[in-house]
């Protein structure tokens, strides 16, 4: 069986040929991820994810479909990648008078890579208390889409709220290590940078999430969003955004190598007296170069007075 999810939006960093279906398995055991990830991808409408069960076949490098592992190791498929990711951000810079250069392109698609794997890593975390380990192997990206296609694998469960964050922070560095070396080069960035954009992408990873759940509640109405994580169907404001910002928090407390710093969260107050969650990226993704009157909410380069202006 094969579940996906829908587009992403060109600011959260054609059809795509489907991983060949096989022949159904008479039996064989659950993995619970498999449900965590089916209310994942229903609960989140900017992951752009494939989700293959134990009797799919991998995707299939002659339809553009590399791994974690080929892009980390192979420079002709991480090439091709990055002349994907080039081919789709060329019209959007186009048609707003910017011509990004090569390694723009490298960091939009390190960048949407990185979030996509967070979401994925955090998802069942903050749903189900589980911590996917997600192999190099079993994660795939469409070169010429950006789309991804996932193999769920292990995952930990561990009493101690402290230990689990750390199982988080230890897998989403894991998987990402060998992509940002690979990566260096291309995004002409060093090496705190890049785990800088880690960082940013886990505290966003959980920001959306909780926001997500709220948005979910909301459609809901009362009491009827239950089960969607915990204190679902609350409909009350913004409850679950608050809950994950302060989850991010604790998860990147800062000082916690390689990832070097904090989800630094803060409150911005609008004239009508609203608070509204916002935090600065240690780093900037670089979106304004393809799109300048666009940069990112939480971009170095935007102050507060335009982040309210957009809340």
């Amino acid at each position: 069986m094969i579940f996906s999810g829908s587009s992403l939006a060109a600011d959260v960093p054609g059809a795509v040929p489907a991983p060949p279906a096989a022949a159904p398995v008479a039996s064989r055991s659950v993995n619970p991820l498999d449900a965590d990830y089916r209310l994942l991808l229903d609960l989140c409408p900017a992951l752009r994810v494939r989700l293959l069960t134990a009797d799919v076949p991998a995707p299939d490098q002659a339809q553009g479909w590399y791994s974690a592992d080929e892009l980390s190791c192979e420079p002709d498929a991480l090439a091709r990648a990055l002349a994907g990711e080039a081919a789709r951000i060329a019209p959007v810079a186009a048609a707003h008078g910017t011509a990004p250069r090569p390694h723009v392109a490298a960091s939009r698609l390190l960048h949407h890579y990185l979030w996509s794997l967070c979401v994925l890593t955090a998802g069942p975390w903050w749903l189900a208390r589980r911590v996917p380990s997600i192999d190099g192997a079993n994660l795939w990206l469409h070169a010429p889409t950006g789309d991804l296609a996932l193999r769920p694998g292990a995952h930990v469960t561990l009493p101690g709220e402290d230990e689990l964050r750390a199982e988080l922070r230890a897998s989403v560095v894991t998987h990402a290590e060998p992509l940002l070396a690979a990566f260096a080069a291309p995004t002409r960035r060093g090496t705190r940078a890049l785990w800088g954009m880690v960082t940013d992408d886990l505290a966003s990873a959980i920001w959306y999430l909780g926001k997500r759940l709220d948005a979910r509640a909301a459609d809901a109405g009362s009491g009827t969003g239950a089960g969607v994580g915990a204190g679902a169907g609350t409909g009350a404001g913004a409850v679950h955004e608050d809950a994950a910002v302060a989850a991010a928090g604790a998860v990147l407390p800062g000082r916690t190598d390689p990832l070097p710093g904090a989800a630094d969260f803060r409150r911005l107050r609008g004239e009508d007296g609203r608070g509204h969650h916002t935090r600065t990226r240690l780093g900037c993704c670089l979106y304004y170069a393809v799109e300048p009157e666009r940069a990112c909410i939480t971009c170095p380069r935007t102050g507060d007075e335009e982040r309210l202006r957009r809340l």
